[in-house]
C-alpha cells in the first residue's frame, strides 16, 4: 500500500448471525492485528457461506463462485496482493482489490466478495484508519466472578476445556463440525450455513 499510516491490517475474528437485517443476515467481525478494536460488516448468506467454508478449510465437491474467480485469475497469470475496505458511504462499505501487477488498476468490490477472495489467495486484509476510528469498537467483557471468564481472548476461553462443562462443549463442537462436513459433501449449503452459525455461537460467545 502507498501509505501504511492510513490503513490498518485486520484478521477475521468470526461470523455471527445479525438481527439488524430484515429476514436475518450475517455479520463478519474484523479485528485489528495490533489492537483490540472490532469492525462488524453485514454480509449476505452466500458470502458468509463462502467465507465460513474457507475458514474451516472445507473444500466443496464442486467449485463455488469464488473458487471459479480464483481459478480464472490464476489462469490469467495473476494473484491478489491485498484487499482494502477503504470507504464508508451512506452506511455502505466499499472495498478495493489490488492485484500483484502494477498494470492492473485496483478493482472495486463489495467487502464480502473481496474478503472471500483474500482468503482464497491468503492475501492480507486492510481497513482504512478513518473507518476503524469511526465504526470500530472495543468489546466490553462481563466479569462473571469466575477467573476462567476474565480473559479478554475468546480463543483462550474456548481452549480451557478441562472441566466437565468445557469437555461437553468440545464434544458438541466436534459433532457440529462433522455434520458441517457432511452437509458440504451433500451440497446442502443452507444446512451448512446454519451449522456454521451454531459452531460460531459456541466458539465465540462474546461477539455481542
Amino acid at each position: 500500500m502507498d501509505d501504511s499510516r492510513d490503513i490498518i491490517q485486520v484478521d477475521i475474528f468470526g461470523l455471527s448471525l445479525s438481527s439488524t437485517v430484515s429476514g436475518g443476515g450475517y455479520a463478519i467481525i474484523l479485528k485489528e492485528v495490533n489492537g483490540e478494536r472490532r469492525l462488524p460488516i453485514i454480509i449476505g448468506q452466500f458470502e458468509a457461506q463462502a467465507i465460513a467454508l474457507e475458514l474451516e478449510g472445507i473444500k466443496p465437491p464442486r467449485p463455488l463462485t469464488h473458487d471459479l474467480l480464483k481459478t480464472i485469475i490464476e489462469n490469467l497469470g495473476y494473484s491478489i496482493d491485498n484487499i482494502t475496505i477503504d470507504e464508508l458511504k451512506d452506511s455502505t462499505f466499499y472495498a478495493k482489490i489490488k492485484f500483484n501487477s502494477s498494470s492492473i488498476d485496483e478493482i472495486d468490490a463489495r467487502p464480502s466478495d473481496a474478503i472471500a477472495l483474500a482468503l482464497k489467495f491468503s492475501a492480507p486484509i486492510y481497513v482504512s484508519t478513518y473507518i476503524m476510528d469511526e465504526i470500530g469498537f472495543v468489546p466490553e467483557f462481563e466479569n462473571k466472578g469466575d477467573d476462567e471468564t476474565k480473559s479478554s481472548d475468546p480463543e483462550q476461553i474456548v481452549s480451557k476445556s478441562k472441566d466437565t462443562k468445557d469437555i461437553s462443549k468440545e464434544q458438541k463442537l466436534q459433532q457440529l463440525k462433522s455434520d458441517l462436513e457432511s452437509a458440504v459433501v451433500n451440497e446442502d449449503y443452507e444446512k451448512a450455513a446454519l451449522l456454521r452459525d451454531e459452531i460460531k455461537k459456541l466458539e465465540i460467545s462474546n461477539l455481542n
